[in-house]
């Protein structure tokens, strides 16, 4: 076993107290090589869901496969291609995915609730706020949240969208202590393991992005009825980690898996978090829509990213896009590369006339002045 990390004992101390888990479960890890569901499959996962709650922890489950489920159901050899075939095939799985859910946990007297998201209700304050909500109201009444996107509507989300993201949005949105992403592979190893005798599990990531730098690593498909692999594991992984939210990739069908990880026993892959990020600083980085770009120049690069400065105009190179006020923009560096992501005090034709200016010219230039700062700093989130 290959450990990323100096002491996996000491690592996976981070997982004692956990309060709030959110569980998300790949589509091969309940379904039959058909699509269809597999009930023993479901069955064995509800059973450690209930024993995780039996410790007092609140269990958000986000769950694929209705997709899977409605293509099995319509007795679709394949999964369908096109976008009003996916859709049908979501719809008619979606209704038998939580049926199925809500019968497994009534035996334990366990209510469930559905709940369907987009990336705009993630993207909009507000519905994301209500949504946070939502989520609080109903793990307070001891509800099994449900979560899974609303694919019958979301025609972007069905075509590049997956619920590993989601997931870890979901982790955000609720302020959860561990974010566990279930498969049916045993965890991140060093090669692909289906193709290479070679493959070792790595057991602790201490930082993702150094590790992916190092690695090379380009992951391994998901199965015919899936639409993930490791690479949009990885994805979902730093979003998480990035925000403060340590995060295991295990196997679904490991005996007692969720009870061992949070046991701290060496079970699939725990990714160390990465700092600690405010929950609005969370949302600018990872749920919100980016609506252009400014371009900065090495200094305010340097103020930003080493710093934790706000943006000033007079760093500012260039702007692309039309945003306006209140519009998260994409920061990025004379490379091209994002650095950080904020809300802007000015739309993209004032930014044009102060950039590279001193904060004191703006009233001068625009007749007005709002703030100094084209982002602030509480405004900005630092993407690298």
């Amino acid at each position: 076993m290959v450990i990323i990390g100096e002491n996996e004992e000491g690592h996976r101390k981070i997982l004692k107290g956990i309060k709030r888990v959110v569980v998300k479960i790949g589509t091969s890890s309940i379904t039959q090589e058909n699509g269809l569901l597999d009930m023993k499959k479901m069955e064995k996962i509800v059973n450690d869901i209930i024993a995780v709650m039996d410790r007092d922890v609140e269990v958000i489950l986000v769950s694929s496969g209705a997709v899977g489920a409605g293509t099995g159901r319509l007795g679709l050899k394949d999964r369908p291609k096109t976008v009003p075939e996916k859709q049908a095939a979501a719809a008619v799985g979606q209704g038998v995915l939580v049926h199925s859910y809500e019968k497994l946990f009534d035996k334990y007297g366990k209510i469930v609730a559905q709940i369907l998201l987009t990336r705009e209700d993630i993207a909009d304050r507000n519905r994301f706020l209500n949504a946070r909500n939502t989520f609080i109201t109903l793990l307070g009444y001891g509800v099994i949240p449900i979560v899974n996107e609303n694919d019958t509507v979301a025609i972007e989300e069905i075509q590049f969208g997956d619920n590993d993201r989601l997931s870890a949005l979901v982790a955000c949105l609720v302020d959860a202590d561990l974010l566990i992403i279930l498969s049916d592979i045993d965890g991140v190893y060093t090669c692909d393991p289906k193709l290479s005798n070679e493959a070792k599990l790595i057991s602790v990531i201490e930082n993702l992005n150094s590790f992916e730098k190092a690695t090379n690593f380009l992951g391994m498909p998901g199965s015919k009825f899936s639409t993930g692999g490791m690479i949009t594991k990885f994805q979902a992984a730093k979003i998480a980690a990035q925000s403060g939210i340590p995060v295991v990739i295990a196997n679904a069908m490991s005996e007692n898996v969720l009870l061992d990880i949070l046991e701290r026993k060496s079970v699939g892959t725990l990714i160390l978090p990465i700092g600690r990020l405010h929950a609005k600083k969370r949302w600018i980085g990872f749920g919100s829509n980016i609506c252009g770009k400014i371009y900065v120049d090495k200094g305010a690069e340097k103020a930003i990213v080493e710093n934790g400065k706000s943006l000033l105009p007079s760093g500012i190179i260039r702007t692309d896009g039309s945003f306006v006020v209140g519009d998260v923009v994409s920061v990025v560096n004379t490379d091209g590369k994002e650095i950080a992501r904020g809300i802007v005090n000015y739309n993209a034709a004032e930014v044009e006339m102060i950039k590279g200016r001193h904060s004191d010219e703006i009233e001068e230039i625009l007749g007005y002045r709002v703030c100094p700062e084209v982002i602030h700093r509480d405004n900005l989130t630092v993407m690298v």
